[in-house]
């Protein structure tokens, strides 16, 4: 036995028939002398057993250089080498559909810059179109049994947290008909269809829909969902900057333009919703989708201050200086952080009132993210600022105020 053992020790050189390759640092053998100004010189049958760990892109440079010489010179091995690539390509998984939210911006913005459309999207409809499509994409890539797994909404009402458990389905269904309320605008459909509501706002339409609803809604909401995003996106396009029409929520109204961002961006809240509830990895959207939707919330914060004042949830001991429409007056100062950030000065007395740097009181920093989820109503107001300085009741009435602008 330890003859044997001997003899299948002693090292074999490149050129002997048998036996499996061992490494050369492995063997006892120096390795092979590299050519001045070109790969290793080495014979063909170590080439040969080297083609798999090139197909797999495992060897060294050096190895590498000297099989890809001998691929040019050698038509069997080229063979076999193109062989093993196809193989390894089988053996790859397919990649996730959710990609990188800003490629299909990318991709978009090069396609047409090669060939315009002879109807393009409005810039302000862009938005919804592309988390429209990002969250169709999210829902091919899950099973049919992920339809009916939990998600539970989460708004901000009254100062307090409010949520509503549903499925995945049944968020579909819900931003179908909240969505409902642009297309109905643009002379579209109504997805209610025969349903009455008791009250045209977002939850009361949601509500009806799933009272009518025989059965828990299944994945064959997506398909109306869809067919709906694409007839908005066509209908606004024949708009072009004409987007300043009305859409009525019920209690207040939006301007077209500002409602298509609305719905891009409550498209990608519930989007992230359903991400969680079936751990599938979600993206924030792109940098300039994402300042759009970060620019509306700072519109609308004096105008819910307002509201807020009038209905006696503003900070204690917060007086209002009466400020003449159009004139400056005291200001917070917003600043965005990260992706899709900026600074907005926000007018804190009334709606009319322009922001002012010589008049600001206090100053505000967050994320851009940890901002929008503020105005989901994803996060608690005392736990979303990540920097604060100057009127503690101007920043509390603001950050409230952005909580507020949350709904189910």
């Amino acid at each position: 036995m330890k003859e044997a053992h001997e003899e299948d020790e002693v090292p074999r050189g490149p050129g002997d028939p048998a036996g499996p390759r061992a490494p050369v640092e492995d063997g006892g053998r120096a390795l092979p002398d590299v050519v001045p100004g070109g790969p290793v010189g080495w014979e063909h049958q170590v080439l040969t057993s080297l083609l798999g760990a090139w197909a797999l892109a495992a060897c060294s440079a050096q190895e590498a250089a000297a099989v890809e010489e001998h691929l040019g010179e050698c038509d069997a091995c080229a063979d076999e080498a193109l062989r093993l690539r196809e193989a390894v390509g089988l053996l790859q998984r397919p990649e996730s559909l959710d990609l990188d939210p800003a490629l299909r911006t990318r991709v978009l913005d090069g396609c047409l810059e090669r060939r315009p459309p002879r109807i393009p999207v409005p810039e302000w409809a862009r938005p919804y179109d592309a988390e429209a499509a990002r969250l169709d994409a999210l829902l091919q890539d899950i099973g049919d049994a992920e339809w009916h797994a939990p998600v539970r909404l989460r708004w901000f009402e009254a100062d307090d947290a409010a949520s509503r458990r549903t499925t995945v389905a049944g968020v579909i269904a819900h931003l179908l008909t909240v969505d409902g309320l642009v297309a109905v605008s643009l002379g579209l459909a109504d997805p209610l269809g025969d349903i009455t509501a008791p009250a045209p706002a977002p939850a009361s339409r949601t509500e009806a829909y799933w009272r009518a609803s025989h059965y828990p809604p299944t994945r064959a909401v997506r398909a109306p969902w869809r067919e709906q995003t694409h007839g908005i996106v066509r209908t606004v396009s024949f708009t072009g900057d004409a987007g300043r029409m009305p859409v009525s929520y019920g209690d207040f109204e939006l301007p077209l333009h500002d409602a298509m961002l609305d719905r891009a961006f409550e498209c990608w809240v519930h989007a992230e919703d359903i991400a969680d509830a079936v751990d599938y990895p979600y993206q924030p959207p792109s940098a300039r989708h994402l300042n759009s939707m970060i620019d509306l919330a700072a519109r609308m914060l004096p105008g819910v201050l307002a509201a807020r004042r009038r209905a006696g949830l503003a900070a204690r001991g917060t007086r209002p200086h009466l400020v003449t429409a159009g004139e400056p007056g005291r200001s917070l100062r917003l600043e965005i952080e990260g992706s899709g950030g900026g600074e907005w000065l926000i007018p804190l007395d009334s709606p009319g009132a322009v922001g002012s740097a010589e008049h600001e009181v206090a100053h505000v920093a967050l994320d851009g993210v940890e901002f929008c989820r503020l105005a989901a109503g994803h996060v608690p107001p005392a736990e979303a600022a990540a920097g604060q300085v100057g009127d503690r009741e101007a920043i509390s009435d603001v950050l409230f105020a952005a909580a507020s602008l949350s709904r189910m």
